[in-house]
C-alpha cells in the first residue's frame, strides 16, 4: 500500500463552477495544483502534466453562511488547504505514502481551524462554513479527505463508483435502514450535513484512499451537480468526453437543464501513463486509509449532536414486538386476578 512506482503517471485535469439558475452568489470554489512544481492553476502546463515526487491536488469547497460568508469559507478551504500543504509536505525529506496521508488531513484540519478562528473575530461572517472534498494524488494512489456532502466519484470501464461517503442526516438513515437511497435523493431534508469546515473547533476527518489504473477518470463535484445528475448520468459523461472542458461543460448545462438550484463545480482528471498498471484487480469505493494512532492530530468528535441517530428498522420491530408482549402479559395478569375474585 505504501510502495510508489518510479514511471510515472499522467494526470490530465480540468474544473469549473457556474452560478447556477437561482442562486445570487457563487459560494463554490475548487482548486487545482501541481504539488512539485509549486503552482495552483489551469494553465496548460498544470492541466497536463507527469505527477511529481510530490503529487497533485485537487479541492472542491462549497460554502454556506450567506452570501459573502460562504464565499470567504470555501475560498479560505481551498488556499489553506494548499497553502499548508506547500509548508509541510513538500518539505519533507522522504515523501512517502503514509506522510501525505497525514499531512494532507492535517491540512484540512488547519483549514478548519482557519475559518472557525476567522468567523469568531469577524462578527459579519460568524456562522459560516464549506463542505470539502480534498484528494491528493501521489504515484498510482489517490487519497481523499471529506468533510460534509460533496463528492469524488471514480469512472472505471464505464461505470461511476463513489468513493465519498456523505456526511449527512440522509447518508445516517440509510445506513440505518430507514431509508432508501432513491427516498433519501428526494427527501426535503437531504441538504442537512452533519459537519462542515468552520463551525466547530475541531473536526473528523473521512480519510480515504483508492489504487489507480490506466484510464481511470475522477470527478470531483459539488451537491448542485449531484442533487440534480444521477451517478450513471455523471459516469457516462465524463467516462466518454475525452475533451475535459467539453465534459464539465456538458454536466454543468444537464444541472441547469434541471433548475441549477444550486452552485455547480466540478474537476475531471483522467490518469494513465507507465506508472499504473492495466488493472488492479479491485472495485473502487469508500476504502479507510489506516493511519497509526500517534499520527492523530486531532481528537475525535461527534458529527452529529442533535438527536440520537435512528435504529435500524429490525431493531424498531423488535422492540415493538417486545413492548406488546409485555402489554399482553399484564392484560392477562388483571383478567386472571379479576376473574379468581368471588
Amino acid at each position: 500500500m505504501l510502495g510508489r512506482s518510479a514511471k510515472p503517471t499522467q494526470i490530465h485535469v480540468f474544473g469549473k463552477t457556474d452560478l447556477g439558475r437561482v442562486r445570487e452568489h457563487n459560494e463554490d470554489r475548487f482548486l487545482v495544483a501541481d504539488l512539485s512544481r509549486k503552482e495552483a492553476s489551469l494553465l496548460p502546463h498544470v492541466r497536463d502534466h507527469e505527477v511529481g515526487a510530490h503529487g497533485s491536488l485537487l479541492v472542491v469547497a462549497d460554502g454556506m453562511g450567506g452570501a459573502a460568508a460562504g464565499e470567504v469559507a470555501s475560498e479560505m478551504a481551498a488556499d489553506t488547504i494548499y497553502e499548508q500543504l506547500l509548508k509541510t509536505w513538500t518539505r519533507e525529506p522522504a515523501p512517502t505514502a503514509q506522510v501525505f496521508a497525514l499531512r494532507l488531513r492535517e491540512a484540512v484540519e488547519a483549514a478548519n481551524s482557519q475559518i472557525h478562528s476567522h468567523a469568531k473575530a469577524h462578527p459579519e461572517v460568524r456562522g459560516m462554513g464549506t463542505t470539502t472534498t480534498a484528494v491528493g494524488v501521489l504515484g498510482h494512489q489517490v487519497f481523499l479527505t471529506q468533510v460534509g456532502d460533496s463528492r469524488a466519484y471514480l469512472i472505471r470501464d464505464g461505470t461511476a463508483y463513489q468513493l465519498t461517503k456523505d456526511q449527512s442526516l440522509m447518508q445516517r438513515l440509510v445506513e440505518a435502514g430507514e431509508l432508501t437511497e432513491e427516498e433519501a435523493a428526494q427527501s426535503e431534508r437531504r441538504n442537512i450535513i452533519l459537519q462542515a469546515l468552520g463551525p466547530e473547533p475541531r473536526v473528523r476527518v473521512d480519510l480515504t484512499y483508492q489504487e489507480l489504473q490506466r484510464e481511470d477518470v475522477l470527478v470531483l463535484c459539488s451537491d448542485g451537480l449531484t442533487g440534480l445528475v444521477k451517478k450513471e448520468e455523471i459516469g457516462a459523461i465524463a467516462g466518454s468526453e475525452r475533451d475535459l472542458p467539453v465534459a464539465c461543460d456538458r454536466l454543468i448545462a444537464l444541472a441547469n437543464e434541471r433548475g441549477g438550484q444550486d452552485n455547480i463545480t466540478v474537476i475531471i482528471a483522467r490518469f494513465d501513463g507507465p506508472g499504473l498498471p492495466v488493472a488492479v484487480g479491485e472495485a473502487p469505493g469508500h476504502q479507510v486509509y489506516p493511519l497509526i494512532d500517534t499520527e492523530t492530530s486531532t481528537e475525535p468528535v461527534p458529527v452529529y449532536r442533535g438527536s440520537p441517530p435512528p435504529l435500524p428498522a429490525t431493531r424498531v420491530r423488535s422492540r415493538a414486538v417486545l413492548v406488546f408482549l409485555l402489554l399482553a402479559a399484564v392484560l392477562g395478569l388483571a383478567l386472571y386476578f379479576f376473574s379468581q375474585r368471588p
